[in-house]
């Protein structure tokens, strides 16, 4: 038996061999390569420290970081039939439903809650384009709906985050139904007068465009977004011409006066604070409070006292 070989080396090997690393400890990001440790990403709201690029965020990573304290109530959604058309492709529809639940624990492609920002109550919904593609089928049609009810029946304005490929075709025609069917919902906003407020967010496609997406009061962007009904590539095959740099981006739309700002999803936040208490007209927003009274500073002070009798001397 070789002591050094089948004792010391091995011993060596193990305190000074490399450890493996999990892989969702580090994402790589989209725009510039960079390899970001994930809780610098997740701190950044999920926007690259290196280029500014913003990545995708969940409705629920949203809503935590947009609401006081992170604090909010879900609003209920009714659920619509399953399987309305008995739609089957590789997978049946009900499979697919399925698999994206389990991959992304959410329950549907849209999410709707209300709280509070910066002391301002409101009823905020946002698609998650993670599961299938944010399509609007029934259940994101009914959710737009419970939301505009919720509002109207709290005196709250609406903020809505659009993410979407567009309709969803295992629902075929009654996905493009829901169109009409939020578009009533918004009108439902304005004859109540109370705001609101679409943020579109990368990407925001298709019939989602051509609806609930562009009736907003204010229309704010994140940064680079792609805001169209027809993608780029589809424009350019039926046209047979090369289109301008950053067609149907964010900032070409901002300049071309489709979108009224386009604001770092960082400073959203405050942005939204700002505009929806503005438009209820409620006093500007408070942005610091003073530190809470301590119990010496509720106790009286006798040094007051002592001054008068001195001064009465």
């Amino acid at each position: 038996m070789n002591w050094i070989t089948n004792y010391v080396r091995p011993r060596i090997n193990s305190i000074f061999s490399r450890r493996e690393v999990p892989e969702n400890l580090w994402s790589k990001c989209d725009g510039c390569g960079t390899m970001l440790f994930h809780r610098e990403i997740s701190d950044n709201l999920n926007v690259c420290t290196n280029c500014g690029h913003h990545m995708h965020i969940t409705p629920r990573d949203r809503f935590l970081s947009l609401f006081d304290g992170g604090v909010f109530t879900e609003v209920a959604v009714p659920d619509p039939l399953p399987d309305p058309l008995h739609f089957r492709d590789q997978k049946r529809y009900p499979d697919r439903m399925k698999a994206a639940q389990k991959s992304i624990g959410e329950k549907e492609a849209m999410l709707v809650a209300a709280g509070e920002i910066g002391r301002t109550p409101i009823v905020a919904a946002a698609q998650d384009f993670s599961f299938m593609g944010g399509s609007m089928g029934m259940y994101v049609g009914n959710a737009i709906i419970a939301a505009a009810q919720e509002a109207v029946k709290l005196g709250r304005p609406l903020v809505l985050f659009s993410a979407a490929g567009g309709a969803r075709m295992q629902e075929g025609i009654l996905s493009l139904m829901q169109m009409p069917r939020s578009t009533v919902a918004v009108q439902m906003l304005k004859e109540a007068g109370l705001p609101y407020i679409v943020v579109l967010t990368h990407p925001t496609t298709g019939g989602v465009t051509a609806s609930y997406a562009m009736l907003g009061d204010v229309q704010i962007a994140e940064p680079n977004a792609l805001i169209c009904f027809a993608g780029p590539r589809v424009i350019e095959q039926t046209i047979r011409e090369k289109l301008p740099e950053g067609f149907q981006r964010a900032e070409y739309l901002l300049e071309h006066g489709m979108l009224d700002r386009v604001t770092d999803r960082r400073k959203m936040r405050e942005e939204l604070i700002v505009i929806t208490r503005m438009l209820m007209k409620m006093p500007p927003a408070t942005w610091g409070d003073l530190p809470a009274p301590g119990p010496d500073d509720l106790k009286p002070s006798a040094e007051p006292n002592a001054a008068l009798d001195d001064s009465a001397e």
